[in-house]
């Protein structure tokens, strides 16, 4: 009997880390310089969050999540196009708020609700390869990544990096108030039961606080390389 070699997966490019830390930002860009697909996991527990909202379901009913997560009807843009769709209605914007970051953080916990978006993270596995953003990229959803990194931030630089965005878009906050969410997101994503946020063993650590963001990608796409290579 012939025997026939299994094809090897998709690879994947796992990107932890807290948010303001660059996640997005290098993850997109790395998308984009490698061809690969892309997938912003942050923006499915916020999606999430938001439809429950819609439903007038409350972030702690965890069954009545986990259901909604099974069933969301979500389309992503390709490319340089950021927009998300909830069923036929763009919510992008309404998904980028504060309150959408500390909602996400707070449906995240609940382990149904991860449970239930776990095989719809893993199907954005395609050829050519599959760049995935997230808090436990390279711990849980894709252990098997090639490269996997952990891109952190002094919380100051963080609160300091989003501030300058809102203020940019017009929108009136307050560095103290944005540093004290920053905070509190940290310790309870760092301290969820499940699938705490933390570098994998074998990630490698970037403190972005004094890198610019070309500095950064470049680092990282070096680390793809020469697992490519």
């Amino acid at each position: 009997m012939i025997e026939i070699a299994s094809r090897a997966p998709p690879p994947v490019l796992a990107i932890d880390g807290p948010g303001g830390a660059g996640k997005g930002t290098i993850s997109r860009l790395a998308a984009e310089r490698l061809n690969w697909h892309y997938l912003d996991s942050g923006a499915l527990y916020r999606i999430l969050a938001l439809a429950g909202k819609l439903k007038g379901i409350a972030l702690s009913d965890e069954s009545a999540l986990s259901d909604i997560a099974s069933k969301l009807d979500i389309r992503f843009g390709t490319g340089s196009d950021e927009r998300i769709w909830l069923e036929s209605s763009e919510i992008t914007d309404q998904i980028r708020t504060e309150q959408a970051g500390a909602a996400a953080s707070a449906v995240a916990a609940l382990p149904a609700v991860r449970a239930a978006l776990l095989e719809r993270q893993r199907a954005f596995r395609r050829m050519p390869g599959l760049v995935a953003d997230g808090r436990d990229m390279g711990t849980v959803v894709f252990t098997d990544a090639i490269v996997k990194v952990f891109l952190t931030a002094s919380a100051q630089e963080r609160a300091d990096r989003r501030y300058k965005q809102l203020i940019a878009k017009g929108i009136d906050v307050k560095l103290c108030d944005l540093l004290a969410d920053i905070q509190t997101r940290d310790d309870r994503d760092s301290n969820r039961a499940i699938a705490p946020l933390r570098p994998a063993a074998d990630a490698v650590l970037i403190d972005t606080s004094s890198m610019s963001i070309d500095e950064v990608l470049q680092k990282v796409l070096g680390l793809v390389d020469l697992q490519t290579s």
